[in-house]
């Protein structure tokens, strides 16, 4: 049996699960939006508006293996494997602003960006680092906010879609992350010059996060290192590139998705080509283990 497939006797409790995490996902985000808006006049930027919401994979993750499978934790990658993972901690963390760099000598590159550092020499001044290196230490504050995504996205749906297999299960989950947040595109917390085609480089945006967010959960194997690596992403690569790219003319709001999407995709290409994602996990889920993995 493949090691990512579940038995036949766990099938039916598997789609059960899923179909309830993605009521309970979709359902409560979509509707909880349309009530802050609506109702509570709150702003999409209001942490009050977005952190119930962004929470709620997490929360649906916690219901259905707590009441409806009753599967439990034992596979949720909850351990901080700082020791064995640190390696995987350290690129989570300093992967986001390193692609936020790459982003910016990519604008520069092809003249949508004109760069205006106040260091010698055209360097970033002490402000600029201050500033990243600030946006870098909340990024592991906020890391535990974050989880709410990975651990309902990635700890939980993606092993549980095409009976785990990495390639279409990756790509069926980033699609999947990326509806769930098309809303925030209708309520002014994130604006595209062409919606459609807004829409769908944001889809792409986050299958290549997706991706990478994958790589490294399965490299590390806790749900904490992707969890680091979306707070960065967040907090500091789409930050960053917001503030510097925020008057690239003809892109506007979507140009830091835009042009990130390079570097991104450049990451992926070597996960992929060099069958990195495809690999075995080094620290095997004790669930796929259970059903004769």
């Amino acid at each position: 049996m493949n090691t990512f497939m579940l038995s036949n006797d766990a099938k039916p409790s598997a789609r059960k699960g899923v179909a309830s995490f993605l009521i309970i996902s979709f359902a409560g985000t979509w509707l909880w939006l349309l009530f802050a808006r609506a109702v509570l006049g709150l702003s999409p930027l209001n942490p009050l508006l977005q952190l119930p919401g962004f929470c709620m994979p997490g929360i649906a993750a916690v219901v259905v293996r707590c009441w409806i499978t009753k599967e439990g934790f034992a596979d949720a990658g909850l351990k901080l494997r700082a020791k064995a993972a640190w390696r995987y901690y350290a690129l989570a963390w300093l992967g986001p602003p390193l692609i936020a760099a790459c982003t910016l000598v990519l604008a520069a590159a092809v003249g949508v960006w004109d760069p205006d550092l106040s260091g010698p020499g055209g360097t970033p001044g002490t402000n600029e680092l201050v500033s990243v290196l600030g946006l870098m230490v909340v990024t592991v504050i906020l890391t535990p906010l974050y989880a709410g995504e990975e651990f309902g996205w990635t700890s939980y749906l993606r092993p549980r879609i095409f009976g785990g297999r990495t390639v279409p299960s990756v790509i069926a989950t980033g699609v999947i992350w990326a509806v769930w947040h098309f809303p925030l595109a209708f309520i002014g917390y994130v604006e595209f010059p062409n919606v459609v085609l807004g829409l769908v480089m944001w889809t792409l945006s986050f299958q290549l996060q997706e991706i990478i967010l994958m790589w490294l959960y399965q490299r590390s194997g806790s749900v904490w290192v992707a969890s680091l690596a979306h707070a960065g992403n967040n907090m500091v690569l789409f930050l960053i590139l917001g503030e510097m790219l925020n008057e690239t003319e003809g892109l506007g709001a979507a140009a830091p998705m835009v042009l990130s999407l390079v570097p991104m995709a450049a990451i992926c290409l070597w996960i992929v080509s060099s069958r990195r994602l495809t690999r075995e996990r080094r620290f095997p889920d004790p669930l796929l283990a259970r059903h004769g993995g």
